[in-house]
């Protein structure tokens, strides 16, 4: 009991410090707002007008950056659909076999329906043994939060929380509603900053909270913009953070092999509906599991298709394996929704024959 008593001490102290980048954040944000409205708006600026659209302007800036925060923040990220875990008896079946080929064999005959793309480095099936699940494309387990995340981009301190797929979007407009919160603070305290150090201003409590707001404005701005763009490049690209190295597909490698083009890849993450766009309301497209895929590579070891050539199995009734490249955008799921992922009967015969591929693993990525 003891040892279960002071795990649980443990984790609850490990909670408590996670949210300690939060309150951080929580605390500058609300000092902000009281240097700006009380001590610069109210206190400092003189002209009516402009006191009247500081204040408007700011408080529509800081009810975007605070919606989206908590968006980021309370959104739970989205794990696999029960279709991708294993269920009672294959679970005991995977735990019987020592043997790496035959565990293949077990995650391959699971994963033959699933619309699955990607495999590891070695070409095995994407499993995770402590979810027990077969990975879908683009999931990763999260350390942190101790289960498979789809879409994962990274673990975030600052929100508490997985940047995934169900709130990437949330993210993204908490990123830029902040560098846009900290460049509006910047270029309308600037003045008053100026005069602070010309002496234009009463020695008063107002202009230390002047200067200092200035200067944190400045230095989020900074490194808020870098981050912004970081992600806005990888928005473009279809990739996430975690691409440090390019997913491995059937046919071998590829770092664009998620990217269907700019506008498709934006409208993965923001929707079709532009009137959503700027609002911190779900609109992202398809459910997480399953991705459109556009590759050009061609597979070195597959041979050549024939012109004209159908490679889907004669019998729709037999068990297929995934198919031996990925489909291109106009038979994506997501795109067109009603097409299966199919082989050709020989490769399907070739796996029947028992083929030895020492590669074929059981691997446990992160």
């Amino acid at each position: 009991m003891a040892p279960s008593g002071s795990g649980s001490i443990k984790r609850g102290c490990q909670r408590v410090l996670y949210w300690i980048p939060v309150l951080f954040i929580s605390i500058i944000v609300a000092w902000s707002y009281y240097a700006y409205v009380v001590q610069l708006c109210i206190e400092s600026i003189g002209n009516i007008g402009e006191k009247i659209v500081c204040l408007l302007a700011y408080h529509l800036f800081f009810t975007m950056f605070a919606w989206a925060y908590w968006k980021t923040i309370f959104t739970k990220p989205m794990i696999p659909l029960k279709e991708f875990h294993l269920s009672y008896a294959d679970k005991e079946l995977l735990e019987r076999e020592d043997r790496g080929e035959t565990q293949q064999e077990i995650l391959r005959r699971i994963a033959k329906d699933l619309p699955i793309y990607t495999r590891t480095m070695s070409g095995a099936i994407r499993y995770c043994d402590r979810c027990q699940l077969v990975k879908p494309d683009r999931c990763h387990h999260c350390s942190v939060c101790d289960k498979c995340i789809l879409k994962m981009d990274h673990h975030c301190p600052w929100v508490n929380n997985c940047v995934g797929f169900s709130n990437y979007k949330f993210f993204m407009l908490f990123l830029a509603y902040s560098l846009l919160y900290c460049l509006f603070i910047a270029a309308t305290d600037l003045q008053y900053f100026i005069k602070f150090w010309t002496n234009g201003l009463p020695d008063t409590q107002a202009k230390f909270h002047i200067m200092f707001l200035f200067f944190a404005a400045a230095m989020f701005s900074v490194s808020l913009s870098s981050l912004f763009g970081y992600h806005c490049w990888l928005v473009g690209k279809n990739r996430s953070t975690l691409a440090f190295r390019a997913p491995a597909f059937r046919h071998g490698a590829d770092k664009n092999g998620f990217s269907l083009g700019y506008s498709k890849n934006f409208r993965q993450v923001f929707g079709d509906e532009k009137k959503f766009w700027l609002l911190p309301i779900y609109s992202s497209l398809g459910d997480g599991c399953a991705f459109p895929t556009c590759l050009v590579n061609q597979d070195a070891e597959q041979p050549p298709t024939p012109a004209g050539h159908n490679p889907i199995a004669k019998n729709p009734g037999d068990a297929h394996q995934f198919p031996a490249k990925p489909l291109r955008e106009s038979q994506s799921r997501l795109l067109n929704s009603g097409q299966s992922w199919t082989e050709s009967e020989r490769g399907q015969d070739k796996d029947k024959h028992g083929t030895s591929n020492p590669a074929m693993t059981i691997e446990n990525e992160t």
